[in-house]
């Protein structure tokens, strides 16, 4: 076990390696990269490198064992998903006066603090931040040589993000914060400026076949395709993604566009979307639709610009002609920010059967 398991990125890897063999870890850090490209897996890794008891090196760089005590410790939240599920299910059943003031946070080592989004909202909170700010003053290290929090999200609440500056601009010595973000650009840009960023890049589709030939080969030749293209390069979505679940949700993703691009059926378009419904499993039922919406309308932009060979969605490819005859550029930027009203009104918690209900509409009268 070790950094030889992580796979691509190696210069990246190699360039933070160096700066915890200089004594340069950065005091802020931002882990720049699309999902499943390994960023929660690397802050991990950095995570038990810098604090690993047995101080291992491979290539003469520093590593870690997985087998000390602090290296176990910090790897047991390798699982986020769960760690997290653990958390909202303890919370819930607190008084509800208690359940209030809670905030979820996941810290399997004394000196290493995770930090996922609070639910249902799915947002880094005030009073999480709050108590990075105390345990970062407050709590120096006691089994390992440097405390790390780990922000698994760039989603914050805007007096989260502002309390986080409090510490970012006077960062205690014996800290470090990494910020994982798909899209850097929704941190502030004072939070951005006062951290360094590191990209984790994706990996060509070619290795991704290769690597699923490997790994599941099970897999027919035509999925490992197109898996490995809707990988959009991350290892980690690609060895994760149920293909089955993607094609159920670009199923429904289709009824929308249809009815937007062709004579309405909006009794189909009703009976798919009240399937949309309160809660968590609704939830991310309804995230899963906008990103193969989202696959959708990038695809048919490319069909457009004459390169329907970079599609993702390389199965459908004559049905993207299809949908395509008649479309202009501008009807798809309008789809995409509709796109984009829809998810922002998810935060708030409007009804998703009727946001996706209108979107289709209003998409049907551009």
């Amino acid at each position: 076990m070790g950094f030889k398991d992580f796979l691509g990125n190696s210069a990246t890897v190699r360039r933070l390696r160096e700066s915890i063999a200089a004594g340069r870890f950065p005091q802020a850090m931002i882990l720049a990269g699309p999902k499943g490209a390994g960023k929660y897996t690397l802050a991990l890794m950095l995570a038990r490198a810098v604090n690993c008891l047995e101080k291992a090196e491979t290539e003469g760089l520093p590593d870690f064992c997985g087998r000390c005590r602090n290296c176990e410790r910090i790897g047991d939240a390798a699982n986020l998903e769960e760690r997290v599920a653990e958390a909202v299910e303890a919370r819930e059943e607190m008084r509800d006066a208690d359940k209030r003031e809670t905030r979820i946070l996941i810290q399997t080592h004394p000196d290493v603090l995770i930090v996922p989004p609070d639910p249902p909202q799915l947002l880094i909170k005030l009073g999480q931040v709050r108590q990075v700010i105390h345990v970062a003053w407050y709590r120096p290290p006691t089994d390992a040589r440097r405390s790390i929090t780990i922000f698994t999200s760039s989603a914050f609440m805007k007096e989260a993000a502002n309390s986080l500056l409090k510490v970012l601009e006077e960062p205690p010595e014996h800290a470090s914060l990494i910020l994982l973000a798909e899209n850097p650009q929704e941190l502030l840009p004072t939070i951005r400026s006062r951290a360094v960023m590191h990209r984790l890049g994706p990996l060509p589709s070619a290795e991704l076949e290769a690597l699923l030939l490997e790994r599941r080969p099970q897999m027919k030749r035509e999925d490992r395709a197109l898996v490995a293209r809707l990988a959009e390069g991350a290892v980690g979505r690609a060895l994760t993604l149920d293909l089955a679940a993607y094609q159920a949700s670009r199923q429904d993703a289709l009824v929308v566009l249809r009815t937007a691009l062709r004579e309405p059926d909006y009794s189909q378009l009703f009976r798919v979307t009240e399937t949309y419904r309160a809660g968590a499993d609704g939830q991310e039922k309804t995230v899963s639709l906008l990103r193969a919406l989202g696959a959708l309308l990038e695809d048919l932009l490319l069909v457009l610009a004459g390169t329907p060979q970079l599609a993702r969605n390389v199965d459908m490819t004559a049905e993207l002609q299809r949908l395509a005859q008649g479309l202009t550029v501008d009807w798809i930027d309008g789809a995409a920010r509709a796109l984009g009203q829809v998810e922002q009104g998810m935060r708030r918690n409007l009804l998703r059967s009727l946001s996706l209900d209108a979107m289709a509409v209003s998409l049907g009268e551009r």
